[in-house]
């Protein structure tokens, strides 16, 4: 019997979860905190992961301790210190500034379909990883990445290309991540042993 199913995600022990939706067949590792995220189908993290504001497409492979959409604090105000927004925590009367907690919540990071985020990486808001792309592990991405491209580094740079161009764009054209289950499970053998350009000329 398989571990991850297509009706409810496989939650791991002490996990934090928030406003989250999953797709088929995903997992969250232990300890894990999720707050408005939506998770596309096959897409996991791994152990204590912290994903806030967040649309991750199929197939994402997101590494333990990753951050994704770290929040951010006030810069332009006399403080940064969230006395300013989370004003109930120190006195009687006050309110919650709603304004920037939706603000933070717009501010969103989006994670392509086979993907795959590096051990303890970081992407900051409002930072788009491009389909197929690779962020390496320790990397602090500010950045948009580009599809099919591996990034390195703090802040993070190109490294290299995973494919090149011409065969992602056939790879994102052909858009694989959005066969049925059925049809993935057929095609499993080639998926394992072709390289992306035979693959490509089997299946286009």
């Amino acid at each position: 019997m398989p571990r991850l199913k297509s009706t409810e995600p496989f939650i791991h022990p002490d996990c934090d979860l928030a406003d989250c939706t999953f797709g088929a067949y995903t997992e969250i590792g232990k300890g894990t905190r999720m707050n408005n995220v939506d998770m596309g189908d096959y897409s996991y993290c791994d152990r204590y992961a912290d994903l806030a504001n967040a649309r991750v497409g199929k197939f994402a492979n997101i590494a333990a301790f990753v951050r994704i959409g770290a929040t951010d604090h006030p810069l332009e105000t006399a403080s940064l210190h969230h006395f300013l927004y989370r004003s109930p925590d120190y006195w009687d009367g006050s309110e919650i500034d709603m304004a920037w907690f939706e603000k933070r919540r717009s501010r969103l990071c989006f994670i392509g379909h086979d993907t795959w985020i590096g051990h303890n990486a970081q992407i900051k808001p409002e930072v788009t990883i491009g389909h197929g792309a690779v962020v390496a592990s320790g990397s602090i991405v500010t950045k948009d990445v580009d599809p099919y491209t591996i990034v390195a580094g703090k802040p993070a740079r190109v490294l290299r290309l995973r494919q090149p161009n011409d065969i992602a764009q056939r790879m994102i054209a052909m858009a694989w991540w959005d066969w049925d289950h059925s049809t993935l499970r057929d095609r499993l053998d080639d998926f394992r042993s072709l390289s992306a350009a035979a693959f490509l000329e089997k299946y286009e």
